[in-house]
């Protein structure tokens, strides 16, 4: 079981997030001030050390931001650990401060819990998936993703391609074979705040194709599963 740490001094709140991310498989711990939950952070109870930290900006006894350069001023692996940060405030300069402290991601309030959980799953999906190396270039046939470079090429050709592109590319290549919905492809594309419903991902995939593609009106590698979402096919070219 992974386990969440919560520093929110809203009780109300981090009761229904418990109940929430309970019911979905996952510990918590609720601290309501910013000392004791750096306490619990240095000292996690036997067998229960913190694999994420959801931290407010507005704590009544210290500065979520300050909280978090806490955090990554630990020694060894709790400075490691990914910070979801929650503010009310709607100034994009906390944004900015907060991610450049070193939290990985940034939700405000007020907030649905499902957009809560699916951050939360794809953060501690990213660790996991950074603790293995990965192959550095993907090979399907004739084409070829450079993850360093972030460069793609079909058959010996260089694609253009936006970064947005790319990442919406990685994603799906990552798990060829597997049928993504729009929500697990938002989910995994870190940073991008769209609805299931925005019919922009679709334009976006129309240009994948156009440039990684043989014929793009017959596409044979990211494939539309109907009423479902997207698939990248393995069969080599």
């Amino acid at each position: 079981m992974q386990n969440i740490l919560m520093i929110e001094d809203d009780t109300r709140l981090a009761q229904m997030v418990g109940e929430y991310l309970g019911q979905s498989g996952f510990g918590f711990v609720h601290a309501a001030d910013a000392r004791s939950g750096l306490e619990r952070l240095e000292a996690p109870a036997a067998g229960a050390p913190t694999d994420l930290l959801i931290l407010d900006l507005m704590l009544p006894d210290m500065d979520g931001l300050e909280v978090c350069r806490r955090v990554r001023a630990m020694p060894t692996e709790m400075a490691k650990v990914p910070v979801l940060m929650l503010t009310a405030k709607g100034d994009p300069m906390d944004r900015i401060v907060g991610l450049e402290l070193g939290a990985d991601d940034y939700l405000p309030k007020p907030f649905e819990p499902r957009e809560l959980l699916a951050r939360v799953r794809a953060i501690l999906r990213r660790r996991g998936e950074g603790a293995a190396p990965a192959a550095k270039v993907l090979r399907f046939g004739t084409l070829e993703i450079d993850r360093d470079a972030r460069t793609v090429t079909a058959g010996g050709q260089a694609c253009d391609l936006t970064s947005y592109q790319f990442d919406l590319l990685i994603t799906l290549a990552e798990r060829a074979g597997r049928v993504l919905t729009r929500d697990q492809i938002m989910e995994a594309v870190r940073g991008r705040e769209l609805e299931a419903f925005d019919r922009s991902i679709d334009v976006h995939m129309g240009r994948i194709r156009a440039a990684i593609e043989a014929d793009p009106k017959n596409p044979k590698r990211i494939v539309t599963v109907r009423g479902v979402g997207y698939v990248f096919a393995k069969q080599q070219d």
